[in-house]
């Protein structure tokens, strides 16, 4: 017989997702049918995996020791469960930017900077070039900086990422830089997820545009995505297949033909500040798929811009209810990359 006791770190998922955490190997065939036995309980209860359990529950599975560890468990666990180190002890956890560094795991690429971090989230500073999330087998992507920099850091045991898996929550296009959100905690995960998931976190980005631009606009149109060549297109009018988007932006700074923008990303679809502003003949500098050509050259001869300079600068969290209600409208921002400051500096000469 195992037991598992929830803890708040675990509490608020459903019952069979978190036996999924302690038996990763298990087909979901068996654990149902285990539940239909009542050879695994809640409470003493039988039980069909939809229950979200609570902290104090207590999950009893009548299984060999044999079956435990084929599946995936081990004696660690369930030992210390009910008293483990859990990671809202992270000794290296502040509400400051981390003083922890972040370990580089590609030679001569730069890891991501830590803007903000606590028991729940952590929020990093993606430089342009890095992937979110893994695309292929071989690749490095946020994903492994996030597991490394809380393992070499001491945040999480190995037991413990086994249980609670760390996840990027947003996604920025390779080339983009700035704010993505990690969630660290079972808390953590399943906030974020949803608050992405409702669009109700304010996300705004800077970028530089070829164009004069003045005052701030709103813009409303309808994308087409073409999935053989990975790109979209705006149209005014609603087209089979298309969705609606909206972005607004306001200038900072306009001259020597570039204009510093702020943009409201309202809806969030792929590539969509790229393609709108390129739309109206404002595209950004440096981009491959949807900006000018013989700009993009003259940058990249000059200055070295070999990709968009768009780079998401602000979060603004909403009214939050439960365990991450300390976040309800805190902003956080990250400093646009040097290369910005580069171009603009020389422009102004």
């Amino acid at each position: 017989m195992k037991q598992i006791h929830v803890t708040e770190d675990n509490a608020g998922q459903r019952l069979d997702k978190l036996l999924l955490r302690y038996m990763r190997e298990a087909p979901k065939s068996f654990m149902y049918k285990m539940l239909r036995k009542k050879n695994i309980t809640l409470n003493g209860k039988k039980a069909d995996g939809r229950e979200l359990v609570q902290p104090g529950d207590e999950v009893t599975l009548f299984i060999s020791d044999e079956t435990w560890r084929k599946f995936g468990g081990t004696e660690e666990v369930h030992a210390n469960m009910a008293g483990s180190p859990s990671i809202l002890h992270c000794p290296s956890m502040s509400p400051a930017a981390g003083k922890q560094k972040v370990p580089a795991l590609v030679p001569g690429v730069k890891p991501p900077d830590i803007v903000y971090q606590d028991e729940h989230i952590l929020l990093f500073n993606k430089p342009s070039g890095m992937l979110s999330q893994k695309a292929g087998a071989d690749d490095v992507s946020l994903m492994e900086y996030l597991e490394a920099y809380l393992l070499l850091n001491g945040c999480l045991s190995e037991e413990q990422m086994r249980l609670v898996r760390p996840s990027i929550c947003n996604r920025l296009d390779r080339n983009t830089s700035g704010l993505l959100a990690a969630g660290i905690s079972l808390a953590g995960l399943q906030t974020l997820n949803r608050l992405f998931r409702e669009r109700s976190v304010r996300k705004f980005y800077r970028c530089i545009v070829s164009g004069i631009l003045t005052g701030e606009g709103h813009l409303h149109g309808f994308l087409v995505k073409n999935t053989k060549t990975n790109t979209v297109s705006v149209r005014e009018n609603m087209a089979e297949d298309a969705k609606p988007i909206e972005t607004a932006y306001r200038v900072l700074s306009a001259e020597n033909g570039l204009s510093l923008l702020e943009v409201h990303l309202i809806t969030g679809r792929s590539h969509q500040i790229r393609a709108h502003l390129a739309s109206i003949g404002h595209p950004i500098l440096g981009d491959r798929k949807y900006g000018d050509p013989a700009l993009n050259e003259v940058y990249l001869r000059s200055y070295g811009v070999r990709s968009q300079l768009l780079h998401a600068y602000r979060m603004e969290f909403p009214q939050i209810e439960g365990r991450l209600s300390y976040l309800s409208g805190k902003h956080f921002t990250a400093c646009e990359p040097e290369l910005f400051r580069r171009v603009l500096r020389a422009d102004r000469r």
